[in-house]
C-alpha cells in the first residue's frame, strides 16, 4: 500500500538514486523543481523522487525519468538568497508511476507501491546478510579516514532489506547500476546484484589504494630528501663550506690533472658544465656525477713504475710458484725476453689452454709479480651479453661500465696484467655476442682506442698485458683465437703431482688449518696412495681438496690426543677418505677377443677407453652404440671395409654377409667423437673375427684411411700420461707422432714401449700377431681370384 493517495509532485534527481529508509540532503535549484517543492510544502510535504535518464538534459516529459523511484517526505528545508532550496528528505517507500500530469510547469504523478516478491529461507537470508556485512567492512577498510562509526552502524542492522538499501545508497557505483538495483523486486536477486557490484568496487579500491600508497611513499621520500638537502646546505653555509661551488671546483681541478686525452678532456668539461646547470635534487645530476667520477678514477696516464724486466728474477718467481711446466715456463720467459728487447709489452696477448687445476690462472699471478705489475682477474664464464664487455649506455637506469674498464679502474694503473679467465665459456645471448666485443679488446691494432659505451670516449688498452685462459679451443671463435698466442698446458705426471703436493699443497693446507709441519706429517707411501687410489685428474684441484679433508680430520685427532705430532700413513687414508675410488692399474689382466684398449683426449686431460665388438647371425650389418659421433661412426665403417677387403685374402671362405658386427664403446651416457679411435676399432673387429685376444696392457691411437694408412692425431702427451696412469705398458701410434713424444717426461717414456706404424697391417701384426698380405704382393688369377704368396 502507498503512504499517500492522489497526485504527488515530482522532483527529478540528476546524479543520485534514493533508496527506501535512507535520508539525504538535496539542493533544489531548477525552476520546475522549485515549483514542485513549493507545491509539496503547501500541502503534505510528500514528494516523489525519480532519477533522470540523462543527467545533462532538462526534464521536458515523463519519459525523461525512470518510472520507478521513491516516495519521500521533506524533513526540513532552507531557502537561499538566490531562490534555491536546501532540503533534507527521507525515503519511505519504493513506488512505480501509474499516471502523470503536467501541472503548471512541473509534473505530478499517481503511484503504486513496489513490494518485494518471492520468499527466502532463513539460512539463505543469514548467509546473504553476513556476506554483505563482511564485504562492506572490507570496503570501508580500503577507504581513507576513520570508518569505525560506519562499521558499528552497519553491524547493528539485522534486516537484509535495510542493509541492502543502505549499502546500495552509499556505495560508489554508477547511477544506472543503482537504478537497476532499485528496480529489482526479488530481495535475493537484488542482494546478489549488489554483492557483484561491491566486489568490483573492492578490486578497484585496492588498485587505487596501491597507487595512492606508492605516490605517498615517493612523495614522502622526495620531501625528506629535499628537507635534508636544504638542512645540509644551511649547515654548510653557516660553516662557510659552499658544497656546490666546492664540489665543482674540485671536479675542475681533478679534470685538469687527470691526464686525459683531448677527446676525453672535452667530454669531461662538457659534463661538468651540465652538472653545474642541473639541480642537485634531480636524478640526472647523480647520473652525470657518477659518470664524471668514473672518468676521474680511470688511470689515463698513470702507469706502474718503470722497471727493466729481470729474466733471472722472473725465472726464480716462476720456479718458486710452480713445479714442473718447464716448457711453459720457457715460453713465458721467451715472451718476456721479447718484451725486454722491445722495451714494451704492447700487443702481448697470451692464451693458456689446459685442463682444470694445472695452474693457468696462478701463472698469470706469477707473471704480474715478475713484471712488478698490478694483477686483475675477470671471469668470463657464462657471460652472454656484450654490454658486460663494452658497458651499458648511460641512457639506461642503473647503467655500468663493462668488466674491462671496471678492472682497469680497480687496478689503478693502465698497464696491469689482466687475466681473462674461462674465455672459452663465453656464450651468445639475446643481448649480443660478447666474443665479438672481445675482438676489439684483444686486437693490438684497435685496443688503443677501445670504446666503452658507458664511458663514451676512447680509452687506451694497448699497454695492458692480457692473458686469457681456457680449457679447450672449441668454444673460442676463430677470429678471436687468431689474436692470441696459444700456450698449451698439459696434465701433470705422478711424480710431478707428488712434488707439488709435498712442496706446495701440503704446507699451504697446514697453514690454513692452523697446523705446522712438526705437528702433522704424511709419509711418502701415503701420498703416493692418495694420488693413485683417491684422485685421477690432469690437475691438482681435487688433490688439494683431499689434503684439506685429511687436515680437518687430523686436526680433531690432534686436539683430542696428548701427542704433539701425528703422522698420516697408508692405513689412515681409508679411515679418513673412505674406500679407494680408483685402482692403481685400471687395465684388466685378461680381455676376451673383440675388446681393445684405446686412448682419448678430453678437455680435462687424457683418458683410456675400451672398444668392444661382438658378432651374431645376420645380414652383414654394422651396429654402433655408445653415443658415437659421426666421425667415430665413419671410422668404424672404414675399419670394417678394410677388414672385409684384407681378411678375405687370408681366408677366402670367410663370409661377412651372414653375420652382423656390433661395436660398442662403454660409458654410453658420454658423447664421443673424433678420428683417433680408427686403429682401435679396426683391431677390435679383427680380434673378434680372428678370435684372437689383445694384450690388455697394449693401447693404441690413430686415424685410418680407406687405403689402410695410419695417420697422426693430436693430444699425444695427454693420452700417453693417461695410459701410464692406467697401467698401460705398450702403445701403438702413427710414425709421424713420434716427434710428439719429446714433450713427455723421460720417466714415462722409459716405462712404455712405443710401436710406430704406417699401415693397418703393422697394427694387426703388433696387436694380434697377424701378418696380412699387402696389396703389392697379391697376384690375381685369370678368373679374378686372389692368389696368396707361398708361405
Amino acid at each position: 500500500m502507498s503512504y499517500v493517495s492522489g497526485f504527488i509532485p515530482v522532483i527529478p534527481l540528476k546524479n543520485s538514486v534514493l533508496f527506501p529508509d535512507i535520508s539525504m540532503p538535496l539542493r533544489v535549484g531548477r525552476e520546475k523543481s522549485i515549483s514542485a517543492l513549493q507545491k509539496a510544502l503547501r500541502e503534505n510535504q510528500w514528494v516523489v523522487l525519480l532519477t533522470q535518464k540523462n543527467p545533462h538534459d532538462n526534464v521536458e516529459k515523463m519519459e525523461d525519468v525512470y518510472s520507478v523511484g521513491t516516495l519521500a517526505k521533506i524533513e526540513s528545508f532552507r531557502m537561499d538568497e538566490d531562490g534555491s532550496y536546501n532540503i533534507f528528505v527521507k525515503a519511505h517507500q519504493r513506488v512505480r508511476v501509474v499516471q502523470s500530469r503536467d501541472q503548471e510547469g512541473f509534473f505530478e504523478v499517481q503511484t503504486e507501491s513496489v513490494e518485494d516478491v518471492g520468499s527466502m529461507d532463513k539460512k539463505t537470508e543469514e548467509a546473504l546478510l553476513s556476506s554483505l556485512r563482511l564485504l562492506s567492512d572490507e570496503l570501508l577498510d580500503l577507504l581513507p579516514g576513520n570508518t569505525r562509526q560506519v562499521k558499528d552502524m552497519l553491524a547493528e542492522i539485522e534486516d537484509l532489506t535495510t542493509l541492502t538499501n543502505m549499502c546500495a545508497a552509499y556505495a560508489d557505483i554508477a547511477v544506472t547500476e543503482k537504478q537497476e538495483i532499485l528496480q529489482i523486486t526479488v530481495l535475493r536477486d537484488r542482494t546478489l546484484k549488489l554483492l557483484d557490484r561491491l566486489q568490483e568496487l573492492k578490486e578497484r579500491l585496492k588498485i587505487q589504494r596501491g597507487i595512492r600508497d606508492k605516490l605517498n611513499e615517493n612523495f614522502q621520500q622526495t620531501q625528506k630528501e629535499t628537507i635534508l638537502r636544504e638542512q645540509m646546505r644551511v649547515i654548510r653555509e653557516e660553516l662557510g663550506e659552499g658544497e656546490g661551488e666546492d664540489l665543482y671546483a674540485k671536479f675542475k681541478e681533478r679534470i685538469e690533472k687527470a691526464g686525459m686525452t683531448a677527446e676525453a678532456l672535452e667530454l669531461a668539461r662538457s659534463q661538468l658544465k651540465r652538472l653545474e646547470s642541473i639541480n642537485s635534487a634531480s636524478p640526472e645530476h647523480q647520473m652525470i656525477r657518477t659518470h664524471l667520477e668514473l672518468m676521474l678514477d680511470l688511470p689515463w696516464s698513470k702507469s706502474s713504475p718503470e722497471k727493466e724486466i729481470d729474466l733471472a728474477e722472473a725465472e726464480r718467481i716462476l720456479n718458486e710458484d710452480h713445479y714442473g711446466l718447464e716448457k711453459i715456463k720457457n715460453r713465458i720467459l721467451q715472451h718476456l725476453a721479447v718484451m725486454k728487447l722491445r722495451k714494451s709489452h704492447q700487443g702481448s696477448i697470451l692464451l693458456f689452454i689446459g685442463p682444470p687445476g694445472v695452474g693457468k690462472t696462478s701463472l698469470g699471478k706469477s707473471i704480474a709479480r715478475a713484471l712488478g705489475k698490478k694483477y686483475v682477474r675477470v671471469s668470463l664464464g657464462g657471460v652472454r651479453d656484450d654490454a658486460e664487455i663494452r658497458g651499458h649506455r648511460r641512457t639506461y637506469i642503473g647503467a655500468l661500465p663493462g668488466r674491462i674498464l671496471a678492472g682497469i679502474k680497480k687496478a689503478g694503473e693502465n698497464d696491469p696484467v689482466f687475466i681473462l679467465d674461462e674465455i672459452d665459456k663465453l656464450t651468445r645471448g639475446f643481448g649480443g655476442d660478447p666474443a665479438a666485443a672481445m675482438l676489439e679488446v684483444l686486437d693490438p691494432e684497435q685496443n688503443n682506442t677501445f670504446q666503452d659505451h658507458y664511458l663514451d670516449t676512447p680509452f687506451d688498452l694497448s699497454k695492458v698485458f692480457f692473458i686469457a685462459t681456457a680449457n679447450s679451443l672449441e668454444g673460442i671463435p676463430l677470429p678471436l683465437l687468431d689474436r692470441m698466442e696459444v700456450v698449451d698446458l698439459t696434465g701433470y705426471t705422478l711424480d710431478e703431482k707428488k712434488q707439488i703436493a709435498l712442496k706446495y699443497l701440503w704446507p699451504k693446507q697446514l697453514r690454513e688449518h692452523g697446523l705446522n709441519e712438526d705437528s702433522l706429517k704424511i709419509t711418502d707411501d701415503a701420498m703416493v696412495k692418495l694420488l693413485t687410489h683417491y684422485t685421477r685428474e690432469a690437475g691438482v684441484r681435487d688433490l688439494q681438496r683431499k689434503i684439506a679433508t685429511i687436515c680437518k680430520f687430523m686436526s680433531l685427532k690432534l686436539v683430542k690426543a696428548s701427542e704433539h705430532t701425528l703422522t698420516v700413513t697408508e692405513k689412515d687414508l681409508e679411515e679418513i677418505l673412505g674406500a679407494e675410488r680408483f685402482s692403481s692399474d685400471m687395465i684388466e689382466s685378461l680381455l676376451p677377443p673383440g675388446v681393445v684398449t684405446g686412448l682419448a683426449w678430453t678437455p680435462v686431460g687424457g683418458d683410456i677407453l675400451f672398444v668392444e665388438s661382438a658378432s651374431m647371425p645376420g645380414t652383414g650389418q654394422l651396429l654402433l652404440t655408445g653415443q658415437l659421433g659421426e666421425v667415430m661412426q665413419e671410422s668404424a665403417k672404414i675399419a670394417l671395409s678394410l677388414l672385409k677387403s684384407r681378411l678375405v685374402l687370408m681366408d677366402p671362405l670367410m663370409d661377412f654377409s651372414k653375420k652382423d658386427v656390433h661395436v660398442h664403446v662403454p660409458a654410453g651416457a658420454i658423447p664421443k667423437d673424433g678420428p683417433s679411435s680408427g686403429v682401435t676399432m679396426l683391431t677390435s673387429i679383427a680380434s673378434l673375427l680372428l678370435n684372437k685376444p689383445v694384450d690388455p696392457k697394449l693401447a693404441m691411437t690413430g686415424e685410418i684411411s680407406l687405403r689402410g694408412s695410419v695417420m697422426p692425431v693430436g693430444g699425444i702427451k695427454e693420452k700417453v700420461i693417461a695410459a701410464h696412469r692406467a697401467g698401460v705398458r705398450e702403445i701403438i701410434m702413427c710414425t709421424r707422432n713420434e716427434k710428439d713424444l719429446r714433450e713427455i717426461p723421460e720417466e714415462i717414456r722409459r716405462s712404455i714401449q712405443f710401436h710406430f706404424v704406417d699401415d693397418v697391417n703393422d697394427v694387426l701384426k703388433v696387436a694380434l700377431g697377424v701378418d696380412l698380405p699387402r696389396w703389392n704382393k697379391i697376384d690375381i688369377t685369370p678368373s679374378g681370384t686372389p692368389l696368396l704368396p707361398a708361405g
